[in-house]
């Protein structure tokens, strides 16, 4: 039997010794195994198999990792994974104890920033080129971006930056998606690739600097030059910005053509001046469904796979319950609009979209932006819900404190992904969010337990509150939890009460481990009380504290980190009040949390229901 290409590479120096048809069966091979394993243990998967060619020219013609290579988002670097070292254990990518699904130093020596947050390569990459220039250490520097990424603020800045400093950064645009205007056809190849000839960049800096001796006459005649080149430029391109900023524009190439883009690359290296090379590229690249379908098969849990055909699992999630919700409200209410930063389908809003057009942004992965867009609408007499993950809504807790919750405008903000998230690890773990927005003055804080309380919470967020709101919840299955109380405001409401010496309270998306806990228990003889938290911010404090008063022991959990969270906050009340009573919280611990399934993570910050039941019982046993 033939022995794979793919089985010979062990680091990027492997590729140089192979010829381009070489890498054209490499690139096959590849795409067969990121299919392969990304559709047994979920991943991205259209992302990755649209930049394989552009992956192997960068590390054949380049020298990672002295010339450094930052993939932005990270979640298009799989091919980078395989061909630096780590094909073996490509098949544990995203799961507990295996490869991390986005860039991660620890990993690789080949993996120069931690990336899996949007547009932020061209500000690391102009700042590691910076660094090394000081300190006079050889090496280029590329970044990578796109897949959106270019939409980011962040990105615009950092290109103003290198523009301004004239570093030789080389940046990498991979346009999937014709998100940046076509060049006139082989005349503009022809000219991109004349002007970033070595002999052609030689000859331009020789000739404006004879000019610039000419007293007068010269300066004269190299405006003029510049002015005509201009022109040339007006009519044979469309309009860039890149040149605009000061970069030296080269494309647009066919990224999947390894001979194209190793020509282009071995001379853009040569260049020491800003650099931006366009490069096309087919999202979902040599499989079929996902070329058809990039937006499905961008990212995928982990699947069944029948007929050829992607069979996602379906529950009743969260996001699913928040898309109902919304909809149903925005079919009585024509005021109620809804934002998204380029995560439409993650964050169930593609239902609302359908139905009302023309109340539905996606504002692209400017999550900043969104914030302040949507309080211009509520200024305006909108109802804006403004649905983020709570990773990305990290970026624009500035926005959130100054133009929403300064101002005390009605903006409600859904945020998916609050909690343990899984297989992206530490950079997409919502555990932050509480310890973040709980300090800012006036928000409310909300958490549901069950689909009933989505609805009821966003109702309460839209037409009650008159204030900012947010409502924070899992990436889970939603459970279908009775309710008989109405909401009211700072208060929490029993799920089980019997009038037990011990008190569980729960905060959202603890709920179905908490439950689970309080069964095991019961089959222990143990019996405890189950108060749903509901509100995180504001407490009506009086009634909580007379709740309980009266219990022995209180345990709390959050599926938020412990420093800053709201068991830390009730801990403190307890205090304060001095209650004869002991009450201990849990949450996550202070560290980042790497990938795991969500399960796993509760038990390894011992949120499960197994590890709640146990510890409680010794804790108990000790007590007594």
């Amino acid at each position: 039997m033939k022995e794979s290409l793919l089985s010979g590479i062990n680091s990027p120096l492997d590729l140089k010794k192979k010829s381009t048809k070489a890498l054209y069966a490499l690139a096959r091979e590849i795409r067969r195994e990121i299919v392969d394993v990304v559709l047994n243990n979920g991943g991205h998967l259209a992302s990755n198999l649209g930049v394989v060619e552009l992956t192997l020219v960068l590390h054949r013609i380049f020298h990672s990792p002295k010339d450094k290579i930052i993939w932005d988002v990270g979640h298009q670097c799989y091919t980078h994974k395989l061909v630096t070292g780590r094909k073996n254990l490509f098949n544990t990518i995203r799961k507990k104890d295996g490869l991390s699904g986005f860039p991660k130093r620890s990993e690789s020596i080949h993996d120069i920033a931690e990336t899996g947050h949007s547009s932020t390569s061209i500000s690391s990459g102009l700042g590691i080129l910076t660094a090394q220039n000081i300190q006079n250490i050889e090496g280029k520097v590329i970044a990578v971006i796109g897949d959106g990424a270019l939409t980011g603020g962040m990105a615009f800045e950092a290109l103003n930056h290198t523009g301004h400093l004239k570093k030789n950064l080389i940046i990498v645009v991979n346009d999937n998606n014709m998100s940046i205007g076509p060049n006139i056809g082989a005349l503009s190849s022809s000219l991109s690739r004349l002007t970033i000839t070595t002999g052609y960049q030689r000859f331009r800096k020789t000739f404006d600097q004879g000019l610039e001796t000419i007293p007068v006459l010269g300066k004269r005649i190299l405006n003029i030059i510049i002015q005509l080149k201009k022109g040339i430029k007006a009519v044979f391109f469309k309009e860039n910005i890149f040149s605009d900023l000061g970069f030296e524009y080269v494309g647009p190439i066919d990224g999947h053509n390894i001979s194209v883009m190793s020509r282009v690359f071995s001379d853009v290296k040569k260049i020491n001046k800003p650099v931006v090379v366009h490069v096309r590229t087919r999202k979902g690249r040599g499989y079929q469904l996902a070329e058809t379908d990039p937006v499905f098969y961008h990212g995928v849990s982990p699947v069944s796979y029948v007929d050829g055909k992607v069979e996602k699992k379906i529950n009743f999630t969260y996001t699913k319950a928040f898309s109902n919700s919304l909809v149903e409200m925005g079919l009585k209410d024509q005021k109620i609009v809804a934002i998204t930063a380029a995560m439409a389908g993650g964050t169930g809003l593609e239902e609302f979209q359908r139905k009302f057009p023309g109340r539905f942004f996606d504002v692209g992965i400017t999550e900043q932006h969104a914030v302040t867009f949507a309080s211009g609408l509520a200024i305006a007499g909108l109802k804006p819900v403004v649905a983020i993950y709570s990773t990305f809504m990290q970026r624009a807790v500035d926005q959130v404190i100054h133009d929403v919750a300064l101002p005390s405008l009605p903006v409600v903000f859904a945020l998916d992904r609050a909690g343990f998230v899984g297989g992206d690890g530490e950079t997409h773990q919502g555990i932050f969010d509480i310890a973040l927005f709980r300090s800012i003055p006036g928000i409310t804080i909300l958490a549901p337990a069950s689909s009933a309380e989505v609805l009821m919470m966003l109702e309460y967020g839209l037409n009650r509150c008159n204030a900012p709101v947010i409502i924070r919840y899992p990436k889970d299955t939603c459970p279908e939890i009775p309710v008989y109380e109405k909401l009211i405001r700072g208060r929490g409401v029993f799920l089980e009460k019997q009038n037990n010496s011990i008190l569980f309270i729960s905060v959202g998306g603890c709920i179905m481990e908490v439950q689970k806990a309080t069964e095991i228990l019961a089959k222990n003889g143990i019996g405890v009380d189950l108060y749903n938290l509901r509100f995180v911010k504001p407490l009506d404090e009086a009634y909580l504290m007379d709740v309980i008063s009266h219990y022995k022991r209180v345990f709390m959990f959050e599926d938020g980190i412990r420093t800053g969270g709201i068991g830390e906050y009730i801990a403190s009340l307890v205090n304060t009040h001095k209650n004869k009573l002991d009450f201990e919280y849990y949450g996550s611990p202070n560290r980042f949390i790497p990938q795991a399934a969500r399960k796993e993570l509760f038990s390894d910050c011992g949120l499960d229901a197994e590890s709640i039941a146990v510890d409680v019982s010794k804790t108990l046993r000790k007590g007594n």
